[in-house]
């Protein structure tokens, strides 16, 4: 690695670890209901939306009721986000004059984003008006977010609450961290992204001439769209002079910036930020890589505020931390190291030289580079964010396994936005657990009791991912609507399916786009998966909530064990590798692996 390259990545870490306490006090305050200085201006705004619903803000709900309350929001959202893709070509705001989206399709789009896993198995820009852009992406970025976020406080207060019943209110829970984190972030990300560039705009798509056409041949087809051949047999050609190229416009910035901040992911281009209308300038890739990481990093501090143990917070955030920096640093070792076949040839002659585009610069923006692709790749996979400003299917196998293996790892290094922290302390249950049972005491965390119903709930949610992951995959790569879609045959192929549902069922969105997934079998099924999973995670950690916050507290006592030490949070991180690696390293043998050791066999590494 450069010295470059090792300046750029502890910028960026120096500078999220210093977001980290401002941004988490501040959160704190928004939940316990605290004054902030955004009260006197969204306050009015946010008892004017209790007043118009029927909220009674200080009426608290049982776990029951609070789950209830989410999954009949999400539905309504669902069913909201569905509509409108489907009838957009009557709706304003489509300057393209798109047609309404095939019903599959928009069952997936639904379905990917009440779910905030922005899963795109479409080309926005191709697909979608700004309405629906709007409208039904958008306002589901910030409504996913702020669910996932309200679910995470609820599990809080489980575990700080003794003898009670209640939980908060879901409404408020979501209304606050819309309005008073969300929405505040996201307008201060926009207007810095317009700076840089990202457009911000409702203008028809843009034509211009081009300065030397473009030629390329199409075959001829018949009224049924099937090639034209001729009397030998041979696909009858036609060429085609290109003069003009489409630029699309649109309100891009808006939607970047919460989908960066939300741990959202869905672009509103194919290309994702990868695209220089989305994504610039460095200033631009840095800004939209920090905001990756910035919630879920932040709510490590207030849940240590919460709790009323600082140490807690630290203590988890230093697991998420020294996972996510190794893999990290491998992604960006082994896509600096190269292709060893160019190598061989001798194209690279100073493959590691900072003024030249040496190691793996296939798929990559040569205004971003290696270590900014592998750092985002990594950043974007350790949490559920799913962007990209490089393309996964072109990094080098060994480098390509890490966005793998962060997301098999159950998205627990830092994770999405209240979604990582959650999926972290079930983690936590059974680390303790683990803990208890060499020490032949009943495991406890924050003066709580860890009972079969815990652990039952925690291994559900922790145990069903690789499950479904694992099983759609395997089905998948041998029946014909799962294999067609496939570019590379070989283990390359198998990666391409096991990232599409590790991605889906991680609620993640990323692809290595070598897999045609927009078609009814993927669109289907993934969108099932994305459902499934989602919300399936949902019951045993609100069920654990309520359970924790119905106990009597505990106090310590000299077998207690400590949850803030070096010594759990090396236990953690074992216990999350090792459960990862349990359910996944065979199949990943069969993809990244593999594909690494031939590659090394066929040319001498």
């Amino acid at each position: 690695m450069t010295e470059n390259g090792i300046w750029q990545i502890v910028l960026y870490l120096a500078i999220l670890i210093a977001l980290v306490k401002p941004l988490g006090w501040y959160m704190t305050r928004v939940y316990e209901g605290k004054s902030s200085g955004l009260n006197t201006i969204l306050g009015p705004i946010e008892r004017l939306f209790y007043r118009l619903s029927g909220v009674h803000a200080k009426q608290e709900m049982n776990w029951k009721t609070y789950l209830s309350a989410m999954l009949i929001f999400n539905l309504l959202g669902m069913l909201a986000t569905y509509c409108i893709p489907r009838l957009q070509a009557f709706l304003p705001l489509n300057p393209q004059h798109f047609s309404a989206v095939p019903a599959e399709l928009s069952f997936n789009i639904a379905a990917s984003f009440i779910t905030n896993t922005d899963w795109q198995a479409y080309a926005g820009e191709n697909t979608l008006s700004y309405m629906t852009q709007m409208l039904a992406l958008t306002v589901q970025n910030f409504l996913s977010a702020a669910s996932a976020m309200a679910l995470l406080i609820a599990l809080i207060r489980g575990l700080t609450r003794h003898e009670n019943q209640h939980l908060g209110n879901f409404w408020v829970d979501l209304v606050r961290g819309t309005l008073y984190i969300l929405l505040p972030l996201a307008v201060i990300l926009a207007v810095a992204l317009s700076s840089q560039g990202v457009i911000q705009n409702f203008k028809p798509y843009q034509k211009i001439s081009l300065m030397q056409p473009v030629h390329y041949q199409l075959p001829y087809t018949d009224t049924l769209g099937d090639p034209i051949k001729d009397r030998t047999g041979n696909v009858v050609m036609q060429t085609i002079e290109v003069t003009e190229q489409v630029i699309p416009m649109g309100p891009v910035a808006s939607q970047i910036a919460i989908k960066q901040l939300g741990s959202n992911g869905g672009g509103f281009f194919n290309t994702n930020s990868a695209h220089p209308f989305e994504n610039p300038t460095p200033i631009s890739n840095f800004l939209e890589m920090l905001a990756i990481l910035l919630i879920p990093a932040a709510f490590c501090y207030t849940f240590g505020v919460m709790v009323k143990d600082k140490r807690q917070g630290w203590a988890i955030f230093l697991a998420m931390f020294i996972l996510f920096v190794p893999f990290m640093s491998i992604s960006v070792l082994f896509e600096q190291k190269g292709n060893p076949a160019l190598t061989q040839m001798g194209i690279l002659e100073r493959p590691n030289a900072e003024s030249y585009p040496g190691g793996n610069m296939e798929g990559k923006e040569t205004r971003f580079g290696i270590v900014n692709s592998a750092l985002w790749a990594s950043a974007t996979t350790a949490t559920s964010n799913g962007s990209c400003n490089a393309m996964l299917d072109s990094f080098t196998p060994l480098a390509g396994l890490i966005p793998l293996w962060l997301m098999h790892l159950g998205e627990v290094v830092f994770g999405g936005a209240g979604s990582g922290l959650y999926g972290m302390l079930m983690m936590i249950i059974i680390a303790v657990f683990v803990a208890g049972l060499m020490v032949g005491r009943t495991p406890e965390y924050l003066g709580k009791k860890i009972e079969p119903f815990e652990m039952k709930m925690a291994s559900f949610a922790v145990l069903l991912m690789p499950l479904i992951v694992l099983l759609l995959t395997a089905i998948s790569s041998v029946i014909a609507p799962g294999t067609s879609g496939i570019a590379n045959p070989g283990a390359h192929g198998f990666t391409e399916i096991l990232y599409a549902f590790t991605s889906l069922g991680n609620n993640n969105g990323s692809s290595f786009a070598g897999l045609n997934s927009n078609t009814p079998f993927y669109n289907i099924l993934g969108g099932i998966e994305m459902l499934l999973m989602r919300f399936w995670l949902v019951i045993p950690a609100l069920a654990i909530a309520g359970s924790f916050a119905s106990k009597k507290t505990i106090p310590k006592s000299a077998g207690t064990l400590p949850t803030h030490t070096p010594l759990f949070i090396i236990l953690l991180i074992g216990v999350i590798v090792i459960i990862g690696a349990l359910s996944f390293f065979p199949a990943l043998a069969l993809g990244p692996i593999v594909e690494q050791l031939m590659l090394w066999r066929q040319y001498g590494h």
